[in-house]
């Protein structure tokens, strides 16, 4: 009965390839300020509750915001 020596499916041969690259990183990280921009203008400054802005413009940033960061991720 010989013991067969197992190899390893990472060899020393085979190069590692990183899932993202610098692109996907820089692209994620501005989905993140747009997601900020988007709970900033979600704050406002003035107190009326149901201006414009906290209503339909953030929201609609916050989400774009997210939508650019899947794309991000999904971009080879």
């Amino acid at each position: 009965m010989a013991l067969e020596k197992k190899t390893s499916p990472i060899t020393k041969d085979t190069k590692s390839e990183l899932v993202f690259t610098g692109k996907n990183y820089r692209l994620l990280l501005i989905s993140i300020g747009i997601v900020a921009l988007g709970f900033i203008l979600m704050m406002g400054t003035t107190g009326d509750i149901y201006d414009f802005r906290r209503t339909l413009l953030a929201p609609i940033v916050v989400l774009s915001g997210f939508a650019f960061g899947i794309y991000a991720i999904l971009k080879k």
